[in-house]
């Protein structure tokens, strides 16, 4: 993108009309919305199978898509929803992809209170050489106290501690994905070098919940560092967001006035943490069923919820809820307030959204968990009635662009008949015009402050 790198002088309170500016769009590659597996549509096992990711990876590619997203869980039981049952571990899957994709940027999750930062920081680099700097990795802190018990803990740690680590995490491998200089490795066969030792920088972290020494054993990719998702819209995940993300994973912005307002927020944090806000990307979660028509979309609509029922909704709501047991209250009486406190070191904001949402708009058990595990009827319609949509939210300032969350067959839908809406508008690409990820989402190169210090060293000597 032609304004990477470069300051808006424009207010986070103002919209920016750059003419340059474009949507930035992504997509699920398989998961829980992504089709049910009783539709004849889609393979029974598609959540494990590889060849479903291809196909998702391959659609979102030719539609010239920024990137594909894998989610992922260290938790279930046997009241788990269908799709968190048996699913790849994204690291390994995405590897697969980098190797049938060119230009689609590759994003998984791994959480930061169950995994060690220099595992982390040398799976998401691999990935970044395997795929030329294609890498992205979805920082998430573990809501679920079975999450503990699977990594040797006894409980979840508390809110405010997962982000705590979480920050020192990012911290640590970001430092050691700093450990060479980008020109480090010389591999000169005349002379016989192979590194320049004057360009390996080690890391030495000591802080309050990591020591790793590092340095790291591989390279940095054409694109300097993977790009950093995080999906937190609690106030600890909007501030870990703002001072250390490139992109944030955002609700569905079903509610304008407030999807408006945490852009806003987003984008001044970044700000007051020293940041450009245009290198902070909103990307909200998107359901979008597309019709030729909007009877058609209002059919498309009642197909993909024909499997949707109650019992499965609530097995989808119930581990926002720390997989609370929906069947020991009655489904038609009002969403109870008081089940907040189960979630309260858990989903907390996705929690406190789907009760707040029940009672303004008085719902009982039953009808609160089909409205959230159904796709928004605000994005139902005609291709244009989407692209409509979409442009509205992104010139007025509720988004930087999208995560589509939708089955394959509707995936293909909005790739047929709303990105070339899009495209003639002048609100998406027509062709890649970088072969990394950061620059599909316009971020600038990160700079290693190691070779910098090494540089003033140097002069002062």
């Amino acid at each position: 993108m032609a304004n990477a790198g470069r300051r808006s002088s424009a207010t986070v309170n103002e919209v920016r009309s750059m003419t340059d500016r474009k949507l930035h769009i992504g997509t699920f590659l398989v998961g829980i919305h992504a089709g049910h597996w009783r539709d004849a549509e889609t393979p029974a096992d598609a959540v494990s199978n590889i060849k479903s990711f291809i196909r998702f990876a391959q659609l979102a590619e030719a539609a010239k898509f920024d990137f594909g997203f894998i989610a992922d869980s260290a938790y279930i039981n046997k009241d788990s929803a269908w799709a968190l049952l048996s699913r790849l571990e994204p690291i390994t899957a995405l590897s697969a992809l980098a190797t049938v994709t060119t230009h689609l940027g590759l994003a998984g999750t791994v959480s930061s209170s169950y995994s060690n930062p220099f595992e982390v920081a040398r799976q998401f680099a691999s990935l970044d050489r395997i795929s030329g700097g294609r890498a992205g990795w979805n920082v998430v802190t573990s809501a679920l106290e079975g999450a503990g018990r699977n990594f040797g803990q006894e409980r979840l740690h508390s809110h405010e501690k997962r982000y705590r680590i979480a920050e020192e995490h990012v911290e640590v491998v970001r430092g050691l994905w700093n450990s060479w200089a980008d020109d480090a490795f010389t591999r000169n066969k005349e002379t016989g070098e192979y590194f320049d030792r004057e360009k390996l920088f080690t890391l030495n972290h000591k802080g309050e919940f990591f020591k790793v020494e590092g340095p790291l054993n591989i390279e940095r990719s054409p694109q300097g560092h993977p790009v950093i998702f995080q999906a937190g819209a609690s106030p600890a995940g909007k501030r870990l967001a703002a001072r250390t993300a490139d992109a944030i994973y955002a609700p569905s912005p079903t509610d304008e006035v407030k999807a408006r307002a945490d852009y806003q927020e987003w984008k001044r944090l970044a700000e007051e943490n020293g940041r450009n806000p245009d290198h902070l990307l909103v990307l909200p979660n998107f359901q979008p069923v597309v019709g030729r028509t909007d009877a058609d979309a209002q059919e498309q609509y009642e197909k993909s919820n024909r499997f949707i029922d109650v019992d499965h909704s609530l097995r989808i709501i119930s581990r926002y809820f720390n997989y609370f047991d929906f069947t020991s209250i009655a489904w038609d009486k009002p969403f109870p307030h008081d089940i907040l406190v189960h979630s309260k070191e858990g989903f907390v904001s996705a929690a406190e959204h789907l009760v707040a949402d029940a009672h303004r708009h008085g719902l009982s058990v039953a009808e609160a968990a089909l409205k959230h595990s159904r796709p928004s009827k605000e994005f139902v319609g005609s291709a244009e009635h989407i692209a409509d949509k979409i442009e509205r939210y992104f010139t007025t300032g509720i988004l930087d662009g999208f995560v589509v969350t939708v089955s394959e067959e509707n995936l293909e839908r909005f790739t047929d008949l709303v990105i070339p809406i899009l495209q003639r508008r002048g609100l998406f690409r027509t062709e890649y015009e970088s072969t990394t990820l950061r620059g599909h989402l316009g971020l600038p190169f990160p700079e290693n402050p190691n070779v910098a210090t090494a540089s003033r060293r140097e002069a002062a000597e």
